[in-house]
């Protein structure tokens, strides 16, 4: 018998496509308006009703978005900078909490934000997009023209980025005077070019949003509790269908409906291997049928509903038989060192010191080494990343752990040449006096001694 808390199965009796008869009210549980029509995307009816049945809380969103407005102000004031110039689509979402097309976003960068250091933002979306904005109060303006990659502007692309550029100094000096320091995450080439000859002094503005975005108010930690149960019951019903004789993409399908149906928006990666696929790490899934007694070794890389990312991993048996010894004693190893790392996390903590104090690798298993020992998580994989002890000369950093920063706590652990891997991970977060696991989803017992 299962007693999984995520497991629905096919008995069950939420119909996902059914809009709630239960509630006329005029607003959700998040605050935004109960209609079916809405543009904005966001939970369906059955994540609803999971996250009630749990006595979950749901964000209140008008609250989670001035939060993260003022968090970026703040960031620019601090800085003294103009303002903040974003391309990329996952700032743009934390800025304004916008969605268009984000995938496509990503590699056809016709969207931008503006936000000046006095609070005002500015809004290029893609032509014939208006509507999606407009129940946004902090979008103060609303306007196109961002588009000069090549697809969109071939030899035209300076003439555009000069017009794009000049929109955002006019903006600039009407808002913040003659400041011109102006924090910008990614940009087209004839953008930079643009911009410094109108004489912007430009920054990563990366910087600003990643440190901005690190410290999660409530809601925020509201809608990561609830995106985490969503994903976990959409890992249950991947496992359900997860047999001998499927192949890794038909459970990999399984997972991306269950986000979903759920109003989730997307999976960031496809990695999920099973048998010899699992050593080493990073494969994606593909055809190979699954065997009995194979591992199953996934990592959800999932952005979950109001584009909150639940990014755990898990490593199962395939059918019935019993895990070999071999199985048993990478999965217990890879146990154990999260269990200890995540132990460990507690703020004032800075990341030197956690990367000293976590658990080594045993030396058969530090050649396939996970790229993190932690990593931040919000929106997506953010800041920081902290390394193990052997990667911090070349690409190491230090900082300090803070109340409201959210972690991955995360291991792959497979021998060079080894018959298998295993890749485990929770997320969290800090708390005044420790970590909250915000992850529930039960690790194996079978391999467990």
């Amino acid at each position: 018998m299962n007693t999984n808390p995520f497991v629905v199965g096919a008995a069950r009796k939420i119909d996902p496509y059914r809009r709630s008869r239960v509630s006329q009210a005029p607003l959700l549980p998040d605050g935004t308006p109960n209609d079916g029509n809405r543009v904005e995307t966001g939970p369906t009816d059955l994540a609803f009703q999971e996250w009630a049945a749990r006595g979950l809380t749901p964000p209140h969103l008008p609250s989670m978005r001035e939060y993260r407005h003022g968090r970026l102000v703040r960031e620019l004031q601090q800085r003294d900078m103009a303002g903040l110039l974003m391309f990329d689509p996952l700032n743009i979402r934390y800025a304004t909490d916008t969605s268009n097309m984000q995938l496509w976003i990503t590699h056809n960068p016709a969207r931008a934000c503006l936000l000046t250091a006095d609070g005002h933002m500015v809004l290029w979306d893609f032509h014939g997009c208006d509507h999606l904005s407009d129940h946004l109060p902090l979008v103060s303006e609303l306007r196109h023209g961002a588009s000069f990659f090549y697809f969109e502007s071939a030899d035209r692309g300076t003439e555009h980025a000069e017009k794009f550029a000049a929109q955002v100094d006019e903006i600039c000096r009407q808002r913040v005077g003659e400041n011109r320091r102006l924090g910008v995450d990614r940009l087209e080439l004839e953008g930079v070019r643009a911009l410094d000859q109108l004489g912007f002094q430009q920054s990563p503005g990366q910087a600003v949003s990643e440190h901005a975005r690190k410290i999660r108010s409530p809601e925020e930690l509201n809608a990561m509790r609830c995106a985490i149960p969503a994903c976990e019951a959409a890992m249950d019903e991947m496992r359900a269908v997860t047999r001998p004789g499927i192949s890794e993409v038909e459970a990999w399908a399984e997972l991306q409906k269950g986000n979903f149906i759920r109003g989730g928006e997307w999976i960031e990666t496809r990695i999920l291997s099973s048998g010899p696929r699992t050593n080493p790490w990073f494969q994606e899934c593909g055809p190979r049928v699954m065997q009995e007694g194979d591992l199953l070794a996934f990592d959800t890389d999932l952005i979950g509903p109001y584009g909150y990312c639940a990014d755990l991993s898990r490593t199962w048996v395939v059918g019935d038989k019993a895990p070999s010894p071999v199985q048993k004693d990478v999965y217990q190893a890879a146990y154990d060192h999260i269990q200890h790392n995540m132990a460990l996390l507690k703020p004032g903590l800075s990341f030197r010191e956690l990367m000293e104090a976590g658990q080594r690798l045993p030396e058969k298993y530090r050649d396939q080494r996970y790229g993190v020992m932690y990593h931040g998580v919000g929106l997506c994989d953010e800041y920081p990343s902290l390394r193990y002890p052997e990667d911090w000369d070349d690409c190491g950093y230090d900082g300090v752990l803070e109340p409201g920063m959210c972690l991955c706590v995360e291991a792959y652990f497979g021998e060079v040449g080894g018959s298998c891997g295993v890749k485990l991970e929770d997320q969290g977060v800090v708390t005044e006096t420790g970590f909250e696991n915000f992850t529930v989803y039960p690790f194996e017992s079978q391999f467990l001694s």
